[in-house]
């Protein structure tokens, strides 16, 4: 755990928001499903439903940082954990899409919200 009473694999919205800044091309894959992710998302996240993920991991690149997120982080906790027993550096967001709303952070499209599970 650090500081923040987050463990070592997760991120912050603001870490998360500072790192697609510094790089837009960041790996962020929103594991959600169809319906939330329709309802409001983060413009450069890739949608990859949880239930898909492993079928389609080989789209991801192994070599660089991936980061993954949900609604409140349970979801992304899961895929973070799989993915780094299969040798990514894997992170999940901590507290979710939610978490990144209420820090004020931009989703689409315009008027999108949080969809409840």
């Amino acid at each position: 755990m650090n500081v923040f009473g987050q463990s070592d694999q997760e991120l912050s919205p603001k870490e998360v928001a500072d790192r697609l800044s510094a790089d837009p091309d960041l790996q962020i894959v929103d594991v959600r499903e169809d319906y939330e992710h329709e309802a409001g998302h983060i413009v450069q996240a890739r949608h990859i439903e949880l239930e898909r993920l492993a079928s389609q991991a080989d789209m991801l690149d192994r070599d660089r940082p991936v980061i993954f997120h949900c609604r409140l982080g349970v979801r992304s906790a899961m895929a973070a954990q799989a993915f780094r027993a299969a040798g990514f550096e894997a992170f999940s967001m901590a507290g979710g899409l939610a978490a990144w709303v209420e820090a004020g952070l931009p989703i689409a499209p315009e008027g999108g919200y949080v969809a409840e599970h």
